[in-house]
């Protein structure tokens, strides 16, 4: 073995989803990885055609990636191996999933635990930091793993970028150590807060940017838009205790600039679809994915309210979601707001 080459590790990716099986095959070239969902037949079928031919087809398994229905087989893969190295657990269910996830890990001995979710729980209005906190307490090292990412270009080889945010240093360390390697590069962060809330906001802003963008709207349109959606994911971001440079980096601005601007957004075809006077149930069945910013738009417009915070794009996807307002009603509120100075912070701007 080379001396920089990182030693093997087990891990388990938990959810079969576009995402999480893009991880999985990423990291199964360098470590034993085990891919687990709960639909029996599904998992089968993967496991025989060594493709996950419904969620992200034409990316075949290496054989290192072993697929698995069994929940308890798939989380034992991560006890502790023979060289003492702990192994990995990646939840890669949506915001919704993780908390049914994280209540059947509980009282298991599990090790380190990393989330790829982006979002607010609609209930509650928390991320998913203080979900896991709700769930597990302090006693397992969890963190989130996030950042400017296509699952097709991941599953690909192609390179990428991401962030692992924890509050525990060893954790940081374990992931980095698993899953900087190749094409892919990891950087650390303590601010839990400011990457959890740069990955949730920015699919808001990509259903505002492809309703701009389905409207013939323009680049110049395009470029406010994203520019004054960081705005308002840093007055959201600081004001829950953020730090400002966190959203300047990989997943604030480079977060938003690739979902609101990429064709391989889920978020932003939301917003070409809304811009094409489609229904919100019809866009979604024809997605076929889960679309994170359309409950977080919904949640996000509640905790800003709460909390005082101006977020007038959030209000205005939330509109169209969920109050009924046409694309071309909204712009012509939008155009006819009060100039202010331009600024990131504070909340009151």
């Amino acid at each position: 073995m080379q001396e920089n080459q990182p030693s093997r590790r087990r891990i388990t990716v938990l959810g079969a989803g576009a995402w999480g099986t893009a991880v999985a095959i990423a990291v199964a070239a360098r470590h034993d990885v085990v891919l687990w969902g709960r639909n029996a037949d599904a998992m089968a079928q993967i496991a025989t055609a060594r493709d996950n031919t419904h969620y992200l087809p034409g990316f075949p398994f290496p054989p290192a990636l072993r697929v698995t229905a069994d929940f308890d087989e798939a989380v034992a893969h991560t006890m502790r191996d023979a060289g003492g190295h702990d192994g990995l657990l990646i939840a890669a269910t949506p915001v919704a999933g993780l908390r049914p996830l994280l209540h059947s890990l509980k009282g298991r001995p599990i090790p380190n635990l990393v989330w790829l979710c982006k979002g607010f729980e609609y209930e509650t209005g928390l991320l998913p930091h203080q979900i896991f906190r709700d769930v597990l307490g302090d006693a397992v090292p969890g963190g989130a793993l996030s950042g400017p990412s296509f699952a097709q270009e991941v599953a690909r080889g192609l390179p990428c970028a991401l962030t692992i945010a924890s509050t525990s240093a060893a954790l940081r360390d374990c992931v980095v150590a698993a899953v900087h390697g190749g094409t892919m590069r990891v950087y650390s962060s303590d601010d839990l807060i400011g990457v959890e809330v740069g990955g949730a906001v920015k699919n808001v802003m990509a259903i505002a940017t492809g309703c701009a963008d389905g409207m013939g709207l323009g680049l110049n349109a395009r470029a406010a838009l994203i520019t004054r959606g960081l705005a308002e994911v840093t007055r959201l971001g600081t004001t829950l205790g953020g730090n400002i440079e966190t959203f300047m980096g990989l997943t604030g601005m480079g977060d938003l600039i690739l979902t609101c601007t990429g064709d391989l957004s889920r978020n932003r075809r939301v917003g070409l679809g809304l811009a094409q006077g489609k229904a919100l149930d019809t866009i979604v069945a024809e997605l076929g994915h889960v679309a994170e910013g359309v409950p977080c738009a919904k949640a996000v417009r509640e905790l800003a309210a709460r909390l005082g915070v101006d977020m007038p794009l959030t209000n205005g996807v939330a509109s169209m979601l969920f109050d009924g307002v046409k694309p071309d009603v909204l712009v012509a509120r939008m155009l006819a707001r009060d100039p202010r100075d331009e600024t990131l912070t504070p909340a009151s701007k």
